[in-house]
């Protein structure tokens, strides 16, 4: 065979991967954590659910419920899009995760807001999901806090963990506060830059949208007091592609 028709095969098989195989898998990624009191969480984000998504949502549930976990905990951007006209609506979003079944907690993303947080928020609640604006929760024994998007409002550490104990998790869409968290908290999760979408063999993720560029594209941070667990999300932004950077479900327990 001509290389030349090697090369188009191998770009067409890629392009066929990147675009409508990667971005529809799923994988389970477990992570220890000491004083959960217990419990089995879940933490999911960045779901950009399209208007023809239904489907993928209804997976989605499907596997946190296959987890079994005791409490599930959401990094936000439930929206596709910048202005509604492509995602689906979300309160049709908020029928399908109200089939989770364990406790949800949520803080709200970029896109959220964009489309409506007030709408995604009153969606959300309707069907039992808490959703914290700059505030806290507790579940059981475990203090949930959660903070405002970074980028379309002020996230307010400091009110967030007020009349809050360890342990306690502290919940931020975009991971840039990290540093700025001075209290101590068991744990920081957050989602936003969906781990590059893309990345490379050696080098990883070529571009995030975060102020320290893809250092904190995916994965597990202890460069403070604090450790931080940022997901790589479920969903896609922009382009609908992934590469070698595979949607995921993160599992934490002790």
């Amino acid at each position: 065979m001509n290389k030349y028709y090697i090369i188009i095969l191998l770009f067409i098989i890629l392009f066929i991967w990147a675009f409508y195989i990667e971005p529809n898998l799923l994988v389970i990624k477990k992570y220890k954590v000491d004083n959960l009191r217990g419990k089995k969480i879940v933490f999911v984000s960045d779901f950009h659910i399209g208007k023809y998504d239904k489907h993928r949502l209804k997976r989605i549930v499907n596997k946190i419920n296959e987890q079994n976990p005791d409490l599930v905990l959401s990094g936000g951007d439930f929206i596709k899009g910048h202005t509604g006209k492509t995602t689906l609506k979300i309160e049709e979003q908020a029928k399908e995760l109200a089939k989770i079944k364990a406790p949800m907690v949520t803080v709200l993303g970029n896109h959220d807001s964009w489309y409506d947080k007030y709408r995604v928020k009153k969606a959300l609640e309707s069907v039992g999901i808490k959703v914290l604006h700059n505030t806290s929760t507790k579940v059981d024994n475990l203090y949930i806090a959660g903070v405002e998007d970074l980028q379309t409002s002020i996230p307010y550490i400091e009110a967030a963990l007020e009349n809050t104990e360890c342990p306690r998790i502290l919940l931020t869409h975009s991971p840039d506060i990290y540093y700025d968290v001075k209290d101590d908290v068991n744990l920081i999760l957050a989602g936003h830059v969906h781990g590059g979408q893309v990345r490379l063999p050696f080098i990883g993720a070529l571009i995030c949208p975060s102020i320290y560029g893809t250092k904190f594209s995916d994965g597990d941070f202890n460069e403070t007091n604090n450790r931080m667990i940022v997901t790589r999300g479920l969903g896609t932004s922009i382009l609908t592609v992934r590469f070698l950077d595979i949607p995921e479900i993160v599992v934490l327990e002790e």
